[in-house]
């Protein structure tokens, strides 16, 4: 136990430092030790070790997938489970984490892309209940990030399986935290969702994300010029009640 504890306060320490200069140093560990103490810090007080262990996972889990693909496979479910009702808790950090493994690992890609953008959709009638719709603002947030992250990596991949009007949705949330990072995603996938969409955003926010190590800020207005700029998307739909 008192040998976990170690691991467990060692992951934490190299997360609250600089990761500019990669995790090399975390996984001289073989991969599937770190997996735990990664668990516990995208749970941590700390925002920095929160987003840093959420950078981690995805080299992590990568260099699982390369070595074992069947224990990589458990993580993914892991994190599934968490955003799972039945599980008991609420998921922290899951989104985020299965987004950035997702956009590292062309194996768990192909297998769990599908389950991620899941989160965004609703239930359809009884043979189409294929949706895992997430409630809370916090947690779409993490999605839209996640989301966001695979389709830096993969813009073209993502503009072929993101479903548009369920996108469009989030333009439109009361938490413009969750609005702004919908748009940000638009600006990755390369499609402009038209005039009426654009003109919810008021151009003095800002949106700050994070990205590559660190907190960047961006201006709303720099943003909605940017999505202004690219081809119109005929795809909106009024959200269900």
């Amino acid at each position: 136990m008192s040998s976990r504890r170690d691991l467990k306060n060692e992951v934490v320490e190299f997360l609250k430092g600089d990761i500019s200069g990669g995790f090399g140093p975390l996984l001289t560990r073989p991969a599937r030790l770190l997996i735990n103490p990664l668990f516990s810090a995208i749970c941590h007080p700390l925002e920095r070790v929160r987003w840093h262990a959420v950078s981690a996972f995805g080299v992590v889990v990568s260099k699982l997938a390369d070595e074992n693909l069947e224990e990589a496979r458990v993580v993914m479910r892991r994190l599934l489970w968490s955003l799972n009702d039945e599980s008991g808790g609420i998921g922290w950090g899951a989104p985020e984490s299965m987004g950035e493994i997702l956009a590292q690992s062309e194996a768990l890609r192909r297998e769990y892309l599908h389950m991620l953008l899941s989160y965004m959709q609703e239930d359809g009638e009884e043979l189409f209940q294929d949706g895992n719709y997430l409630e809370l603002p916090m947690l779409q947030r993490a999605l839209l990030w996640g989301l966001g992250r695979v389709a830096e990596c993969f813009p073209e991949l993502m503009r072929q399986q993101i479903h548009l009007p369920d996108l469009c949705w989030y333009l439109e949330s009361p938490d413009r935290q969750v609005a702004a990072l919908a748009l940000r995603l638009y600006k990755l996938i390369g499609v402009n969702p038209g005039a009426k969409m654009l003109a919810l955003f008021t151009h003095d926010q800002t949106l700050e994300f994070y990205s590559a190590g660190i907190i960047e800020s961006v201006k709303i207005a720099t943003l909605v010029a940017e999505v202004n700029a690219l081809p119109e998307s005929t795809f909106y739909h009024e959200r269900k009640v």
